[in-house]
């Protein structure tokens, strides 16, 4: 979807896909089939963007064959679909059973993580629409804190592999004449878990082409202030590549048993659902859900939030809720000024099958109404905020 921002620029909306996992080319077609399409449909859009993950088999499937490429560009074309932005964080197995702390691996430490998104921004470059000459990618924030933050070695090891992969870039754009730019995702437990705590390591690489992605989940489980932490990163000279629109589980009284019943209900053993609380001390967290819910791990006299990624139209009841008024705040400030700050936005709850059972779609139809919903929501705060929808 796209909508034409008051100073006359394109702001693009999109779904990430990792909500469908496929290994292989064969189920990102089927990805298109089954669910893109469909979701385009009940939007009555004539095309529709999606953040396309692909995982490693399938993106090497692709880069070894360009044939295939072509065809999937005019699958893409045929369906109505169109691809700005890709989600290069997970590698492999995001639909495995347990994927935890295994989305964190290969790090930016690990050539894996160089070659595999270097292959990314190629395919991006091939993908992109004829009239867009810029495409965004998100990645991991460089690592899970452990074992980096006590490596000596691991910061620089991973500047450089930055510093590689922005010469790519450039060397990629002078190629296509299309501009692929990367944005680091800041996660919970990670080493770059914060906005904050990406100005030193994306100063340090200095380059247009490597910035942040700004996913309003992860922003509102680091208590950070939305204002706050844009006006940081403009004031470093820090790119917002693109923004992840997304809400996180709040509780605002976890001392009471009700809400630890309630909480307890999306502890599920797939994702990491980090939790995180605001003391006068500085914030405290756990890894996961369970360990907050389960015992003493986290002080309960201030509210709690957790990486869990629930339907932006769909808060659940109470006495839990949503962070979706720090999406609506971040948007406000991407794209409702003079200028946007980015112009890819992407929609990512890709929770819906880890929600607790009576909340999780059954059938690819009802998955489809809730994602088209959630792009519903998304657009109508854009063109609240003065953007227009375009044909």
């Amino acid at each position: 979807m796209r909508f034409r921002h008051p100073d006359g620029s394109t702001v693009h909306l999109s779904y990430c896909t990792n909500v469908h996992p496929a290994e292989t080319l064969d189920g990102v077609r089927a990805q298109l089939r089954d669910h893109c399409e469909p979701v385009r449909r009940r939007l009555g859009r004539d095309r529709l963007g999606i953040g396309l993950w692909l995982a490693r088999d399938a993106a090497r499937a692709l880069i070894n064959d360009p044939a295939e490429l072509r065809a999937l560009r005019a699958e893409l074309d045929g369906r109505g679909l169109e691809v700005v932005t890709l989600n290069g964080f997970p590698y492999e197995g995001f639909g495995a059973a347990e994927v935890k702390y295994r989305v964190y691996r290969p790090d930016w430490t690990e050539p894996d993580r160089l070659a595999h998104t270097t292959d990314l921004a190629r395919l991006l470059a091939a993908l992109l629409p004829d009239d867009v000459a810029e495409g965004t990618i998100s990645t991991l924030p460089l690592a899970w804190r452990t074992p980096y933050d006590t490596d000596p070695g691991a910061p620089r090891t991973a500047r450089t592999a930055l510093t590689t992969l922005a010469q790519r870039l450039d060397a990629l754009a002078e190629l296509t004449g299309k501009s692929i730019r990367i944005g680091l995702e800041p996660e919970l437990g990670c080493t770059v878990e914060t906005t904050a705590d990406a100005i030193a390591p994306l100063t340090d690489v200095g380059h247009e082409r490597i910035g942040i992605c700004v996913d309003t989940c992860h922003l509102a489980t680091s208590f950070e202030d939305p204002e706050t932490a844009l006006a940081a990163l403009a004031a470093a000279g820090i790119p917002v590549v693109k923004s992840q629109l997304s809400a996180a589980l709040h509780a605002e009284h976890p001392h009471l048993p009700e809400v630890r019943t309630a909480l307890a209900a999306f502890a599920e053993p797939r994702f990491l659902h980090q939790t995180r609380t605001r003391t006068a001390a500085g914030l405290r967290g756990t890894d996961d859900l369970d360990e907050a819910v389960a015992g003493r791990a986290l002080p309960d006299s201030t509210p709690w939030r957790a990486h869990f990624h629930v339907p932006l139209h769909a808060p659940p009841a109470p006495p839990l809720t949503s962070t979706l008024p720090v999406l609506r705040t971040t948007l406000a400030r991407l794209v409702g000024g003079p200028v946007p700050l980015t112009r890819h936005l992407e929609v990512e709850t890709y929770t819906w099958q880890a929600l607790p059972a009576e909340l999780r779609p059954r059938t690819r139809t009802q998955l489809a109404d809730g994602i088209a919903a959630e792009l519903t929501l998304a657009r109508d705060l854009l063109v609240d905020l003065g953007l227009k929808e375009l044909p």
